[in-house]
């Protein structure tokens, strides 16, 4: 694996210097700036616009202990039963013991949870959980309404700097550990950063895939750069696809996520004939976990040939659909689909990554200064599979913890930034049609890394993604579709090897040989 991305041609035309560097602007990026010392200069670099990220899309809500029947140890039980074993118990307590405190924080943020008649929090309930103890914002737009919140009083620190439409390429480290950064703004001109505590937010991996609910700039860039800074990696087979993306005629890309709490609220899923037959696959039936119910659906989609199930919520009056999935009801109208009166056609897509860059309980990863939070991370919460719900509060929990590491141990970078670039020789330029060459990456992971998974199958994916990987390593682009292209083969390369080598089924990893 080459060390960077950039070759000897590039030559950096400004050059900064920053106490706190975080690359990733949603809910884990802000958070954790939010909890920075105002003493500390910070600055959030985002790919795009906040209003472009997983967590501004998140439906689902945040899972946490804030009801007098309900408690820590319940939600921790939970969350070690859908991670299948496989979590890291010390972090899932520090999830569910801290949790709380951060839900409390936003509340005194004003984050708007949605509310019931008596004026206290709505909980409701997704797969996995015995408990109501998931919170919402605006119905189905809890992501949305989090980071608007938290991106305004970030706006009003006169520590924290927003830089948006600014790609982060690269790590740069020394002897120390993390020395800066290199980056790149919309106009393809490269800036050094020098600091010595770079913060990893960069979200998920969607675009390895055909179709997800990611947005299409979750294309990995800061999983690739650490894993070439030679940061370790966790569970990068476990990947959770959501068992109910909406289905439509056309679909590719960005998928509608059709939110668990749909069925949570009493969606059953049926069938072309229409009938249920998640009934007696597990004791939970629709709310069973999401690897159990993707795999369901998968399997009933084989034995029918039909590319996609129904959820039915028609048992809802309209008027209470709309009003608590409004953004769920409002999508399905574009497409002809009123769920009041309609079953919505679902079926499986990538959602998540569970596993990533391995991290302590304060987020730091095994190179000195570098940290990951949110879904670029493997705390060990998740283990093998992702309760529902969990992923936002692992993003405030350990968002916070990555700040009062910092704030405990921060070394103030004595690097010039001018100083920061290494000697590389220049690869050759490459003449690629790098939008074919994403396509056929996709293609090779939804065939041999979705829901199901045989050996022959990942042989196959490996031998191809290995051909381009050497040719993306072989020259260099200057162009930021090149930086995503290698991120991508290089991720996909390391999930591939991942599940070739864990051969038993579990959690969200399933083999059939």
């Amino acid at each position: 694996m080459m060390r960077y991305a950039i070759d000897g041609s590039v030559k950096p035309e400004r050059h900064s210097n920053y106490d706190v560097v975080i690359v990733g602007a949603g809910i884990a990026g802000l958070y954790c700036a939010l909890n920075l010392s105002p003493a500390l200069t910070c600055c959030v670099f985002a790919k795009e616009t906040i209003d472009i990220s997983s967590s501004w899309l998140a439906q689902g809500g945040i899972a946490a202990v804030t009801a007098s029947d309900d408690d820590p140890e319940l939600h921790f039980r939970d969350t070690l039963v859908a991670g299948a074993g496989l979590c890291d118990e010390a972090a899932v307590h520090v999830l569910v013991d801290e949790g709380p405190r951060d839900i409390r924080k936003l509340i005194d943020m004003n984050v708007p949870f949605d509310l019931n008649e008596y004026g206290e929090l709505d909980l409701t309930r997704e797969g996995g959980h015995h408990k109501n103890r998931i919170l919402h914002a605006g119905g189905d737009a809890t992501g949305r309404e989090t980071v608007k919140v938290l991106a305004y009083i970030a706006s009003q620190r006169d520590n924290i700097l927003f830089r948006d439409n600014t790609f982060f390429v690269d790590v740069f480290t020394d002897d120390k550990g993390v020395s800066g950064l290199l980056v790149k703004d919309e106009d393809g001109k490269y800036e050094t950063v020098a600091t010595r505590h770079l913060v990893l937010c960069t979200g998920g991996i969607g675009q390895v895939f055909t179709s997800s609910t990611n947005p299409a700039v979750a294309t990995g860039d800061g999983l690739a750069a650490a894993i070439r800074a030679g940061a370790e990696l966790r569970g990068m087979e476990f990947i959770q696809f959501h068992p109910t993306g909406l289905w439509t005629p056309e679909s590719r890309g960005r998928a509608f996520l059709i939110s668990e709490s749909v069925r949570g609220e009493g969606g059953l899923l049926k069938n072309a004939k229409g009938d249920r037959f998640m009934v007696g696959k597990h004791e939970l039936a629709e709310l069973a976990p999401r690897d159990i119910v993707a795999r369901g659906i998968y399997n009933e989609m084989r034995k029918s040939g039909e590319s996609h199930v129904f959820i039915d919520i028609t048992h809802e009056p309209e008027e209470e659909l709309s009003k608590r999935f409004p953004t769920i009801y409002t999508e399905c109208l574009k497409h002809g689909i009123n769920i009041a009166h309609d079953y919505i056609p679902v079926c499986p897509v990538h959602h998540y990554m569970m596993g990533g860059v391995k991290t302590d309980l304060h987020a730091c990863t095994a190179v000195p200064g570098l940290y990951a939070c949110g879904e670029t991370a493997s705390t060990g919460v998740h283990g093998a599979n992702r309760l529902a719900s969990n992923s936002m509060l692992e993003c405030l929990v350990f968002g916070r913890r990555a700040a009062e590491h910092i704030n405990e141990t921060f070394e103030k970078s004595g690097s010039s930034s001018e100083e920061l670039m290494p000697a590389l020789p220049v690869r050759p330029a490459l003449d690629l049609d790098f939008a074919a060459l994403r396509t056929r990456m996709q293609r090779i992971m939804s065939k041999h890394c979705f829901v199901i998974r045989t050996k022959e199958g990942l042989e196959t994916a490996l031998r191809e993604m290995r051909e381009i990987l050497a040719t993306l390593m072989a020259g260099f682009d200057p162009a930021k579709a090149y930086d995503e292209d290698l991120s991508l083969a290089i991720i996909s390369e390391s999930i591939i090897l991942s599940a070739l080598s864990r051969r038993e089924s579990i959690g969200a990893h399933y083999r059939e040989s």
